[in-house]
C-alpha cells in the first residue's frame, strides 16, 4: 500500500469515528454526512492505490467505478452508494437540511452506519 493510499484510508478512518460520534449525540444528519465523506475517502484510497490521483469529485458510483470496483460490489453495497450520495451536498445547503433531518431517523442513521463501516472494512480488504 503507497502513502497516497494510506492517506485516505487514514481520512476514512477519522470519518467513521466522527459519524459514531455524531449518532452518539443523535446528530442524525452528520451522521449521513460523515458516512458518505468516508465511502468517498475509501474509494479515493482505491484509486489511489492503482497509482491514480483521485479526481477532485464527490460522486460515489462515478468514484466506484474510476476504481475499478463497481462491477465487483454487491447490490446491497451499490445500494448504500445511492443512499449516501445525495447526503454530501444537500446536509450543506439549509432548504435541504429539514428535508434530509424529515428522512434520517435513529434506526435509519444506524443502519447507515453499519453498512457504511462494512463498505469501509471491505475496502481495506481489497487493499
Amino acid at each position: 500500500m503507497n502513502d497516497k493510499t494510506q492517506y485516505w484510508l487514514d481520512l476514512a478512518d477519522y470519518d467513521i469515528e466522527t459519524a459514531r460520534a455524531m449518532l452518539q449525540t443523535k446528530r442524525l444528519l452528520y451522521v449521513g454526512f460523515m458516512c458518505h465523506q468516508t465511502a468517498e475517502k475509501a474509494l479515493k484510497a482505491i484509486i489511489a492505490n492503482n497509482d491514480d490521483a483521485p479526481p477532485k469529485i464527490h460522486g460515489l458510483m462515478k468514484l466506484a467505478q474510476l476504481g475499478g470496483v463497481y462491477d465487483t460490489m454487491s447490490e446491497e453495497q451499490k445500494d448504500l452508494l445511492d443512499t449516501l450520495d445525495p447526503l454530501n451536498i444537500a446536509a450543506r445547503y439549509p432548504e435541504q437540511k429539514a428535508k434530509l433531518a424529515a428522512m434520517l431517523t435513529l434506526e435509519t442513521c444506524k443502519n447507515i452506519l453499519t453498512e457504511t463501516e462494512a463498505l469501509l472494512c471491505w475496502t481495506k480488504q481489497l487493499l
